[in-house]
């Protein structure tokens, strides 16, 4: 299929009230409002192609940019290309469930993650602390240098509180990531959340809310889910 191909089938797949939903959460026109369940019957019919994903990303289309995550090859992709994608990433939705997930198919994906954490940018450092969590959810326990986790632990412990709103969330995903699917550093993680403590996220909001890596460490523990990883990154 043709990338005009697709796109007129995803308008059609299109619902106004998925519309309005994506808006609030951040996305903006042009989108058509696709449900991502929606979206794997076309996968079928194409599969991976990544000339078409770069096609459909560069529209700036969300339901575009969504589905060339779906379809993207990521061993493919290089570091100016997983850039050149968080650039274009506008908000979390983005940055966090398109990018750093296809980011975690990658095998430089630690690498590019380090380097958006350390770059202060507010959605790269997000996405490169989901694309941790991604891939400590997914891949053994073995592929992961305990030393390198556990100083990642202690630059959320000192900076968490400072961060930038959505690099918030994502760190606070880390510290329960850790604790919950890398077995080696589940104590330290748990005694890194419980030092962070809450953190406040959209201060400037009439109703902040507050994060609690500790509570959902602790639910998830009582569930038996310790040890928990999942057999695909991407849907």
């Amino acid at each position: 299929m043709e990338w005009d191909d697709v796109m007129r089938e995803l308008e059609a797949l299109g619902k106004e009230r998925l519309k309005k939903m994506y808006r609030a959460n951040g996305a903006r026109e042009p989108l058509f409002g696709v449900a991502t369940g929606e979206m794997k019957p076309l996968f079928k019919k194409i599969g991976l192609n990544q000339a078409l994903a770069e096609r459909l990303y560069a529209t700036g289309n969300y339901d575009a940019m969504y589905f060339a995550g779906i379809i993207a090859e990521p061993k493919k992709m290089t570091g100016e290309d997983f850039q050149r994608w968080i650039d274009g990433a506008y908000f979390y939705m983005l940055s966090d469930f398109v990018v750093a997930v296809t980011l975690a198919e990658a095998e430089i994906a630690q690498e590019v993650a380090d380097g958006w954490i350390a770059g202060g940018q507010e959605l790269s450092m997000s996405a490169g602390w989901s694309c941790y969590c991604w891939l400590l959810g997914n891949r053994p326990d073995r592929e992961f240098s305990e030393t390198k986790i556990a100083r990642l632990l202690d630059a959320v412990q000192s900076t968490i509180h400072s961060a930038p709103d959505r690099a918030k969330y994502s760190m606070n995903n880390f510290l329960y990531t850790v604790a919950v699917s890398y077995v080696p550093l589940h104590d330290r993680a748990v005694e890194t959340a419980r030092a962070v403590g809450p953190v406040e996220v959209d201060g400037d909001k009439p109703k902040s809310k507050v994060l609690l890596a500790s509570e959902r460490i602790q639910k998830a523990a009582e569930k038996g889910m310790l040890g928990f990883k999942r057999k695909h990154v991407r849907c």
